[in-house]
C-alpha cells in the first residue's frame, strides 16, 4: 500500500509540474502561440492574416494583408504619407524585434508630424527573395502607398524564389497551433540544438542555385519587373541596400554583384540607400553592435538605419 500511494504522490506530482510548466510557458513565453504562416501560390509563403501574438516578451502583430503593421485602410485616407516597404527577414525583424522597434515603425515615428499621418506598411517573411517581393506585390498592388521601398540584402542578390514546401515542415513555418507549449518547444527550440551536437542536420533541405550568375539575372529581371509595375502606377522607387555583417567587417568586402545591381537601378534612375557604403566608414565596434547574427539586425541596428533612411528620404 505504502508503494501505490507513493507512486500515487509521484504520478500526481508529475502531472502538476507539467500543468505549470505549460501554463509557465503559455502565458510567460507565448509558446504555443506561434505567427502561423500560409502557402501561397504567388508570394511563395506569407504570414496568415490578422494574427496578434506576444512572444518572448514581443509584440507581433500582423494584419489582414500578411504585412507586419496596423490594419490598412483602402481607400487611403486624406492627408496620409503612406510608404509600402517590402523585403525579407531583416525589414520583418521577427520574434527578437518588438512591433514597435521594427524597421517600418521606428520609421514611422521618425516621420509622424502635425500636419499629416504617416503611415509605414512592412510587407515581409524571412527568406524571402526578389522573386517573392515581386509575387505579393502582383497579388496585392501598392495600397495607395506614395512612396516603395525595396529592401534587399547581399544574399537576396543571389537567393532563389522561396516556395511554400517549408509551410507546415519546417517547425520555423508552422500552418497551425501546436496542442501543447511545451511541444513547441521541444520542436522548434530544444530539438534543432540537440541534433545539432549530435552532427545532425533536420532542417528541411532548401532548393539551392548552383549557376548563381543565371539566378542573378533571373533576379535583376524580377526587380526590373517590380519597377515598371511601379512607375506605371507613378510611384516612386527606393532601394535599401542592407549588408551582411561580413559586408562591413571583413577585410576585402566585396559583395558579389553589388556592382552589377547598383549599375542596374543606376541605369534605372533608381535611389539606392547604401547602407554598406555608409557603415564602412565606422568604428569596428559600432557596427558589430547593429548585427545580431551575421545577417539580421539588432534594435540598434535598426535604429541606424532608420536614422540614414530618414535623411535619404527628407532630402
Amino acid at each position: 500500500m505504502k508503494i501505490k500511494k507513493r507512486l500515487y504522490w509521484l504520478a500526481a506530482g508529475i502531472v502538476l509540474a507539467f500543468i505549470l510548466l505549460e501554463t509557465g510557458l503559455r502565458l510567460g513565453l507565448g509558446l504555443g502561440y506561434p505567427v502561423l504562416s500560409m502557402a501561397d501560390s504567388q508570394t511563395g509563403y506569407r504570414f496568415q492574416p490578422n494574427q496578434n501574438r506576444r512572444r518572448l516578451g514581443k509584440k507581433l502583430q500582423y494584419n489582414q494583408y500578411s504585412q507586419r503593421s496596423d490594419f490598412v485602410k483602402l481607400p487611403k485616407p486624406q492627408d496620409t504619407l503612406r510608404i509600402l516597404m517590402v523585403g525579407d527577414s531583416v525589414l520583418n525583424g521577427g520574434t527578437p524585434i518588438d512591433q514597435s522597434q521594427t524597421i517600418s515603425e521606428l520609421l514611422e515615428t521618425q516621420l509622424a508630424s502635425n500636419d499629416a499621418t504617416v503611415e509605414v506598411l512592412n510587407a515581409s517573411a524571412g527568406s524571402w527573395g526578389i522573386g517573392n517581393q515581386l509575387g505579393y506585390l502582383g497579388k496585392f498592388g501598392f495600397f495607395d502607398s506614395d512612396i516603395l521601398i525595396l529592401q534587399i540584402g547581399t544574399h537576396d542578390l543571389v537567393q532563389p524564389t522561396s516556395t511554400g514546401d517549408r509551410v507546415g515542415i519546417d517547425p520555423n513555418y508552422p500552418n497551425r497551433l501546436p496542442l501543447l507549449a511545451t511541444q513547441e518547444l521541444w520542436q522548434r527550440y530544444l530539438m534543432p540544438r540537440v541534433q545539432r551536437r549530435l552532427g545532425r542536420n533536420t532542417s528541411p533541405e532548401i532548393p539551392t542555385t548552383p549557376d548563381l550568375e543565371a539566378q542573378f539575372r533571373e533576379n535583376m529581371a524580377y526587380l526590373q519587373e517590380i519597377i515598371t509595375l511601379a512607375r506605371r502606377e507613378s510611384l516612386p522607387v527606393y532601394v535599401l541596400y542592407t549588408p551582411n555583417w561580413i559586408d562591413v567587417l571583413s577585410p576585402d568586402p566585396n559583395p558579389l554583384y553589388k556592382v552589377e545591381f547598383l549599375a542596374l537601378l543606376e541605369s534605372q534612375q533608381v535611389p539606392v540607400i547604401d547602407l554598406q557604403d555608409r557603415w564602412l566608414s565606422l568604428p569596428a565596434t559600432t557596427v558589430e553592435s547593429y548585427f545580431r547574427d551575421s545577417v539580421h539586425l539588432t534594435v540598434t541596428g535598426n535604429q541606424a538605419l532608420v536614422k540614414t533612411l530618414r535623411s535619404r528620404l527628407s532630402q
